[in-house]
């Protein structure tokens, strides 16, 4: 990382600068025995007392001391992707909210309050579903997405945030991304400033679409436009989803439902998936495998499937969606082609409770 201007470290970087994308070294340790240095690469999100706050594409925040700093600067953006699609965050995130649409929605100026939720009866639910409880599908589904200016100071918005989940019974959670051009650091910051914790962290991946579909020659799978009993077995396997998780799957622009049958003559297929083409995009969710069937292609078959539809129907760029500690699935994604593009994050209200 290269600071110097005619051989001297300068800080080039000032308050003016919240917002951009800096590069700095730091000072470490005073009492560390010898002089040591650290280097942060994020989004200047604050520089207030003293003190500048860094996030980085993770969206862990880091606090740096102004009188640390020995050298940083601005740095452009992180390049477009050399193959395969390139996108901002403005772009793709409309995309992302559209293959998972809630139940039932509200704007907050150019946010999006988001609810998909059952009440269970006093009786309860198979799959040992609490009776009495509303219970919400997905964070996804069931938090705010603020993809502008709410239109009102932030601690309203929050405030209404709190307030509209709390009329339903769900707890209040924020979606916020970093990582990419156009992402969310400032909000993040200024959420966790305010004690909003960060529960749950998932990649979003992309690549090209043609080379999935060419992965493999997809026998076997099976493609349909409706949801049956059994490939919502294979993906709901802790009970009989309600019909608040009916709408979030059958829900977006163009939806296609895949299933492998079981080789054994089963009732519930060996491996699934789900795919939204949305204009040039088509993203994949919901690929599930028989753990009786791992290891043998059955996923990259399905997605190939997907993807050759997609094509079909007029797409060329792919996005799917996965956990940070998902290893198995990481490094499946991996393997297609699949780059990082950002890291979206749920925060969840100081408020809410446990």
């Amino acid at each position: 990382m290269e600071f110097t201007a005619g051989g001297r470290l300068e800080v080039r970087i000032t308050p003016a600068d919240v917002g951009k994308r800096v590069s700095v070294r730091r000072l470490g340790d005073p009492g560390a025995g010898r002089e040591t240095f650290t280097d942060t690469v994020g989004v200047l999100t604050s520089w207030d007392k003293g003190v500048l706050l860094i996030t980085r594409r993770t969206g862990e925040t880091v606090r740096i001391p102004e009188s640390s700093l020995v050298a940083g600067k601005v740095v452009p953006a992180a390049p477009a992707r050399r193959r395969g699609p390139a996108a901002d965050f403005p772009e793709l995130a409309p995309v992302l909210a559209r293959a998972w649409p809630p139940v039932e929605s509200e704007p907050l100026g150019g946010w999006t309050l988001r609810a998909a939720f059952e009440e269970v009866p006093p009786e309860g639910r198979p799959g040992g579903v609490v009776a009495g409880r509303r219970v919400g599908f997905t964070r996804r589904a069931n938090s705010a997405l603020p993809l502008g200016d709410p239109g009102i100071p932030l601690d309203e918005a929050l405030a209404r945030v709190r307030s509209w989940y709390e009329e339903r019974g769900l707890p209040p959670y924020v979606q916020a991304a970093t990582g990419a051009e156009g992402t969310q650091e400032r909000l993040c910051a200024a959420l966790e400033e305010r004690g909003w914790r960060r529960e749950v962290t998932a990649e979003v991946r992309i690549g090209a679409l043609a080379p999935v579909a060419d992965l493999v020659e997809p026998e076997g799978v099976v493609l349909s436009r409706e949801i049956d009993e059994a490939w919502l077995r294979r993906y709901n396997r802790s009970g009989v989803p309600g019909p608040h998780v009916l709408k979030v799957l059958a829900g977006g622009p163009s939806v296609w439902f895949a299933s492998v049958p079981d080789p054994e003559g089963g009732e519930v297929p060996a491996a699934i998936g789900r795919c939204v083409v949305d204009g040039r995009w088509a993203g994949f969710a919901a690929v599930e495998v028989d753990p009786a069937y791992r290891r043998r292609g059955l996923a990259t078959a399905v997605m190939a499937a997907l993807a050759r539809r997609a094509l079909e129907e007029g797409a060329s760029a792919a996005w799917l969606q996965v956990e940070e500690d998902n290893g198995g699935a990481r490094a499946l994604y991996d393997g297609m082609g699949f780059a990082l593009h950002h890291r979206y994050h749920h925060f969840r209200s100081p408020e809410s409770g446990t």
